[in-house]
């Protein structure tokens, strides 16, 4: 395992340190956010214990809100990337600071403040030079435990496109790379120690030393980030992102080498394991992003509002997503692949065997089934909610998993049902069976990339470039490229360049 890890760092080096860098610009930004919001509001309630109290529990309420639900919360107002990730960091990370600052203030002993008091001196040199003197060790203590929530937590900026550690720490549950997984856990954890033990460094010096370091700190982030910005080059960025695992990966990464094809002026930049549809399509309608990998299926029975049943002909079922697509939300979805990554159902050899499963129907008859299911599977019309209608099915123990994790609950035997892509490299990995959809209820699965209509018009040759992808890519060519992605722990992005240049859809090197 340790040799594992040490070749993915090796092979992945420049990468991770991106990540990495990403990571500390989030979690900096988010800090200096949380203290110059947390210590001024503790210090102006700290003469008001009611206000301060309401604060306080408004800020304990704010800690019970699941942070995804924060995330997807935020994207149609501020979109995806740094900004909603710092946002939902801050609001997490405002209450230690708030409260140890507030509780360093208030629980001074009131002798000292009666002798103050007694001098003479003024409110503004009382509070300086007497009260935050006495109360920094709660303050930096506060910090402390903001910093390694803000690290902590940072790491699932990645679920929106933010980067930071947590891109590896998805990539390893989606794709079951353990090297991946401990490299991003590992990272994050280090630089939690590294920042708690900066932070008691800081303690012993003086306030005045304290702020001279965080106005140069500022000065210097504020100027690498003007350097940064002057010496870019002037091109055209064109941002794709893709859902969580291996193949929309491959896809988006199809994409970008696409139109990058022989165009210096435009430049693409790639958002993986961005998280579920729900998201991506916000961030699109937002104008976040340019485009993202989109299923015919998907679109007809969770995006788009429609009278007509989803016609089991694939060229059919096209036409139709594509219409409504463009009446109803002004988007173009472009001509789709050969393949269809549809869903299925499927259970181990041995419990197909042992209970004489062909047929989804046959699940009927077995409520009693430990059940996993992608979130997104649980939750969709054209998922489970749609598929226990059709077929009568009534599981009474139901959870929802990360996709990968479920194939392998399944193949250890905590599952005894999980659903699956057709394309999945997993069965074939696991040996598992997919049952038969004997009436035909999920509905055709052709990818495309989908877009705004205004983005699709005012890049004719972004369009045309794409479009060389349609009609490509059998069923059995992605799931070999899915199974060299997910079981071989083969970089994407080589795997879909060399499919591009083998089919000759793009120039060789």
């Amino acid at each position: 395992m340790l040799n594992e890890t040490l070749h993915y760092a090796q092979a992945n080096g420049h990468e991770i340190l991106v990540a990495l860098g990403q990571h500390i610009e989030v979690a900096l930004i988010a800090t200096l956010i949380t203290i110059v919001i947390a210590i001024p509001l503790a210090v102006a309630l700290m003469n008001h214990r009611r206000a301060g109290e309401t604060v306080l529990q408004l800020a304990s309420i704010i800690q019970t809100i699941p942070s995804l639900a924060i995330l997807g919360l935020l994207i149609p107002f501020v979109g995806i990337g740094t900004v909603p990730a710092v946002i939902a960091l801050v609001l997490y990370a405002v209450m230690p600071v708030f409260q140890n600052t507030y509780a360093g203030l208030t629980n001074i002993d009131p002798l000292l403040i009666e002798a103050a008091d007694a001098m003479g001196v003024s409110r503004r040199y009382k509070l300086l030079r007497v009260q935050m003197p006495l109360a920094m060790p709660m303050i930096l203590s506060g910090i402390r435990i903001g910093v390694v929530m803000i690290i902590g937590t940072a790491t699932l900026a990645a679920l929106i496109g933010g980067g930071g550690l947590g891109t590896y720490i998805l990539l390893g549950i989606q794709s079951n790379n353990n090297a991946a997984l401990l490299i991003g856990a590992v990272l994050a954890a280090a630089l939690a120690l590294v920042a708690s033990w900066l932070i008691k460094l800081l303690s012993r010096a003086t306030p005045k030393r304290l702020l001279a370091g965080l106005g140069v700190l500022v000065m210097v982030g504020g100027t690498a980030y003007g350097v940064r910005t002057l010496t870019a080059p002037k091109t055209e960025t064109i941002t794709i992102a893709g859902k969580m695992g291996g193949e929309p990966e491959l896809l988006i990464n199809m994409y970008k080498d696409l139109i990058e094809d022989g165009d210096a002026k435009v430049e693409v930049t790639l958002k993986r394991n961005f998280g579920g549809t729900s998201f991506l399509f916000k961030a699109l309608q937002a104008k976040q992003i340019d485009l993202y990998p989109e299923f015919t299926g998907t679109v007809l029975q969770s995006l788009v509002k429609t009278d007509k049943a989803v016609s089991h002909d694939p060229n059919t079922a096209y036409r139709d997503a594509r219409t409504a697509l463009a009446q109803q939300f002004h988007m173009t979805l472009l001509d789709p692949m050969a393949y269809q990554n549809g869903y299925g159902i499927t259970v181990t050899a041995g419990t197909a065997a042992k209970y004489h499963l062909k047929t989804i129907g046959d699940l009927a008859k077995h409520p009693e089934f430990r059940v996993g299911f992608d979130p997104d599977f649980y939750q969709q019309s054209d998922g489970y909610p749609g598929l226990k209608t059709a077929y009568g099915l009534a599981f009474t123990n139901v959870k929802t998993m990360e996709p990968s994790l479920r194939y392998q609950a399944l193949a250890q035997g905590d599952l005894d049902v999980t659903d699956a892509y057709t394309t999945d490299p997993q069965i074939r990995q696991y040996h598992l069976v997919l049952l038969t959809d004997s009436k035909s209820f999920f509905p055709p699965y052709q990818g495309a990339p989908l877009m705004l209509t205004s983005f699709a018009k005012a890049h004719p040759q972004v369009v045309q470039r794409l479009n060389r992808l349609a009609g490509q890519i059998s069923t059995k060519a992605m799931q070999q490229m899915n199974y060299r992605v997910t079981v071989r722990h083969e970089k994407a992005a080589v795997v879909a360049r060399q499919y591009l240049q083998s089919h000759h859809l793009i120039k060789e090197d």
